[in-house]
């Protein structure tokens, strides 16, 4: 599976790189591609390529607040959670994208 995601916490800072770097993990370790753009008081990160886009499977939304740049994902199924999700239970959370896609 192909997934694309964005990560972004009210302050942008802590939670915004762990639940990232968790989701990579959990991604990679169950075989499947995935990348993400994180949003914060930097700016935006890693920007999502708009083939990577066209390409995902699904898109998850890890995120605490709106983020810049949604409308990039029309059409794409999207699954939106919090920060805390991910950063508690990112193993979890791919496999329940598994059995939805």
């Amino acid at each position: 599976m192909k997934i694309v995601g964005v990560a972004a916490c009210t302050v942008g800072i802590a939670h915004t790189y762990i639940a990232r770097e968790k989701l990579m993990e959990a991604a990679k370790k169950r075989g499947h591609e995935i990348h993400m753009e994180t949003q914060g008081v930097i700016g935006i990160e890693d920007e999502l390529d708009p083939k990577d886009i066209a390409e995902a499977d699904v898109v998850i939304l890890a995120v605490d607040v709106n983020v810049k740049g949604k409308e990039r994902f029309a059409g794409k199924k999207m699954i939106e959670v919090p920060t805390e999700t991910v950063v508690m239970s990112p193993n979890k959370l791919i496999e329940k994208i598994e059995q939805l896609v």
